[in-house]
């Protein structure tokens, strides 16, 4: 047995059974592939996979159950990395956060200068993407932290912690009728043509919830990911936007009206969430501690090794 060999069983269930894609992404031929797990089959006395003909198709019983081993092996592998990393060089390497574009662009950069101005030599990456490839990311431990509003706190192989709470607000052009009206309702909004977040995106389930309480069925005429977009199409009179209210700047959407009015839509909570089991760098604790302040290393360590079920979300 050895690394090789584990690092195959586990991206061939990445990849979905692909043993093509597997080969490319390890950098190694499709029947080098195959006679890894051939032979680690062989090493064992278990078939791994379920087979037709030449195509794997799933995993076996004692496939499932080697692969949570094939995953612990692995992690604890980056963790002992991880360990060396740190006492060699406390102040220096990478971190790589994944989140959404709204996180992104609207609440990290303040933080992250922050971080950046204590830890200049630390490399940082953001990947941005949909909350639930965020997830992915993480729980491959392919980024250290995730931060997103939707899905990670219905992924058991990770920690979630609130970071912060936030509503949406309605923005139209400037003399708009709904500017008149004061106190806006749901049925107000209904009358016109919407804008607004992608499904999955930004607490868009909210927005659609709120409205199915009512009875409504809004007209949503455009969606996005990227609240700069929904401004643009408001802007040119495509409809009334809906957006995350720290979204706009007043000084930059000046040809917009943003109207705040926090009971019409349910607040949201956007989740900070770390990978169960891993070991993180001394530096990955102090972004942390920016983002979520009170949160100790200490509490975040007791978290990481416990055993949680879906949905559990932790406070400081």
């Amino acid at each position: 047995m050895n690394f090789q060999q584990l690092r195959i069983i586990r991206e061939t269930v990445r990849q979905d059974f692909n043993l093509t894609t597997v080969a490319n992404t390890l950098f190694t031929s499709q029947p080098g592939v195959s006679k890894h797990i051939k032979d680690l089959e062989d090493e064992l006395g278990i078939e791994i996979f379920v087979r037709r003909g030449k195509r794997l198709l799933g995993l076996t019983e004692p496939g499932k159950e080697l692969l949570t081993v094939v995953e612990r092996i692995l992690l604890d592998t980056q963790n002992a990395r991880s360990i060396a990393d740190h006492f060699s060089n406390k102040e220096a390497g990478s971190l790589v956060i994944a989140t959404t574009h709204t996180q992104a662009r609207y609440a990290l950069p303040e933080v992250i200068k922050a971080f950046r101005d204590e830890y200049p030599k630390v490399h940082l990456a953001l990947h941005q993407g949909s909350p639930r490839e965020i997830a992915e990311l993480l729980t491959a431990g392919e980024a250290d932290i995730a931060i997103a509003t939707e899905w990670l706190a219905n992924v058991p192989e990770v920690v979630t912690f609130p970071y912060y709470t936030w509503h949406h607000a309605v923005i139209v052009p400037k003399g708009h009728p709904l500017e008149s009206l004061g106190k806006i309702t749901l049925a107000d909004l209904a009358e016109y043509p919407i804008v607004t977040y992608h499904e999955g995106f930004t607490g868009r389930a909210n927005i659609d919830r709120r409205f199915a309480e009512a009875g409504l069925a809004p007209d949503i005429v455009l969606s996005a990911i990227d609240a700069d977009v929904i401004k643009t199409y408001v802007g040119i009179g495509l409809g009334v936007g809906i957006v995350a209210a720290m979204a706009f700047d007043r000084e930059r959407d000046d040809h917009l009206t943003l109207i705040e009015q926090p009971d019409l839509f349910v607040p949201n909570t956007t989740r900070l969430a770390l990978r169960r089991g891993v070991y993180l760098r001394r530096y990955a604790y102090a972004l942390i501690a920016k983002l979520v302040p009170g949160l100790t290393e200490e509490r975040i360590g007791e978290l990481l090794r416990q055993t949680a079920s879906v949905g559990e979300d932790f406070s400081i």
